[in-house]
């Protein structure tokens, strides 16, 4: 696969996987549980980063918003906090994809590129571990209070958004570290102390001046004495007086 078309496919993957993160912040269905009848479900309760609502069999919903962020059970401030800096991380990792990609026409010479691109596939990367963390850590106290038989309030299961964040981390981590290769390609392409362009000129010069050479050469040889084969005169002392 060429460097070009690896690029693409990564910012596909971490586009998209942004893109998930995201929409997991606002979803609703974080932690879910239901009261069920005989015939049907008569309550549904569920629960996210910001308000807890319980819907009837009817379909009314009844929402209430946590009333002050201090008083907030410390892992939802922490999840509150691990999913905005995943949200800010992308946004920033995606425009120095765009920078940095072969693709584009900005950014400066190829290492440069290689370099920007690098930087936001670790970005990227970030990414991917703040909305990991955020919703293992979320489900883990949801499974922990399910499984424990001395809790005695009401127990949730795991609700869609949980996977949905799982999803896009990965994304994020798989087309981060792609983005990462580009970086020792860009290296190994401008390792030799010439550019392409310029190893190209230099060789047709080289080529060039060894053609131009024997001619050089034979203009430059020195010529032998002239050869004089009239007869030798013999002066005598008294012919310059």
């Amino acid at each position: 696969m060429s460097n070009m078309a690896r690029e693409i496919l990564a910012f596909i993957l971490t586009t998209s996987g942004w893109v998930l993160v995201s929409s997991t912040l606002p979803t609703d269905y974080w932690k879910v549980s239901s009261i069920d009848g005989t015939v049907i479900t008569t309550a549904t309760f569920w629960s996210n980063l910001w308000k807890t609502c319980v819907t009837d069999s009817t379909g009314v919903s009844n929402c209430k918003d946590f009333p002050s962020m201090l008083a907030l059970d410390g892992y939802i401030q922490v999840c509150r906090g691990l999913m905005i800096a995943a949200v800010c991380l992308g946004f920033f990792a995606s425009i120095f994809a765009l920078i940095g990609m072969k693709c584009t026409k900005i950014g400066g010479p190829d290492q440069t590129k290689a370099r920007i691109v690098c930087l936001s596939g670790i970005t990227f990367m970030c990414t991917g571990l703040c909305s990991l963390s955020a919703c293992s850590l979320y489900a883990h106290r949801i499974t922990s209070e399910f499984f424990d038989p001395m809790f005695v309030a009401q127990k949730y299961e795991l609700g869609a958004a949980l996977f949905i964040g799982w999803a896009g981390s990965t994304l994020c981590i798989l087309g981060g570290a792609l983005f990462c290769l580009s970086l020792s390609d860009g290296m190994s392409n401008n390792s030799s102390p010439y550019p392409s362009d310029r190893r190209a000129f230099v060789n047709s010069g080289a080529s060039l001046m060894s053609r131009a050479m024997p001619q050089s050469q034979s203009s430059h040889t020195r010529r032998p004495p002239p050869e004089y084969s009239g007869p030798s005169k013999h002066f005598d002392k008294n012919a310059y007086v």
